[in-house]
């Protein structure tokens, strides 16, 4: 089968390239509003994007052409935390992504205690294993749909005690929850560990015999 992309739908290819682009790490994103109300919300198209500044980067996208209330508090604000939940909180990190109005705070609701932040004014979600408090760094456009590649500075990063080992964190003990096609989530599965391999200089591969 061969699909070409200009006869596509924005809804049919993100329902082709959301089960390709698999598995998505998920940043589970707490913003404040201007009234005070935390909202709270999944996001799968996600990455870091430097180490020094450390900076992440979120695609945002909007909602009958405007953006959501995730997006809409970052340009306000200007602050938000990325939470990293673990696979005991898949159902709340699937509930999160119901619309609700924005009175309503997605953490109250599915009753997740939040802790204050320690540089921004986003408060952060209490019970997951990572929080990473972030400033807005910059906002990029791209394509027709008014998706927004919102790259922000990480600030402080809050990571639960015994989770790190020799300056690294254990990924089974984080137990990561992962994005895949549709309203499928997965969790880390088998992790197979590959030794490096002795590697000969390309200049003497390119060498002549």
């Amino acid at each position: 089968m061969s699909l070409i992309a200009s006869t596509l739908s924005p809804e049919a290819t993100y329902r082709l390239m959301s089960g390709i682009v698999v598995p998505r790490p998920i940043a589970w994103i707490t913003t404040l509003s201007d009234t005070g109300v935390v909202n709270l919300a999944p996001f799968s198209c996600f990455t870091f994007v430097s180490n020094k500044p450390p900076l992440l980067g979120i695609n945002i996208g909007r909602k009958a052409g405007r953006r959501k209330d995730t997006g809409a508090h970052i340009h306000a604000l200007g602050e938000f935390v990325v939470n990293i939940g673990s696979a005991s909180q898949m159902s709340a990190i699937h509930e999160s992504s119901a619309e609700h109005a924005p009175e309503v705070s997605e953490a109250e609701l599915l009753g997740l205690a939040t802790l204050p932040s320690t540089m921004v004014r986003v408060p952060r979600l209490a019970d997951v294993p990572v929080s990473m408090e972030c400033r807005l760094e910059r906002v990029i456009p791209f394509g027709e749909t008014g998706a927004e590649f919102v790259v922000g500075e990480v600030i402080v990063f809050h990571v639960r005690d015994g989770l790190m080992r020799d300056g690294k964190v254990d990924t089974r003990a984080l137990d990561p929850v992962c994005r895949i096609g549709g309203p499928n989530y997965a969790t880390l599965g088998r992790i197979v560990t590959l030794r490096g391999m002795q590697q000969t200089p390309k200049s003497v591969l390119d060498s002549p015999p």
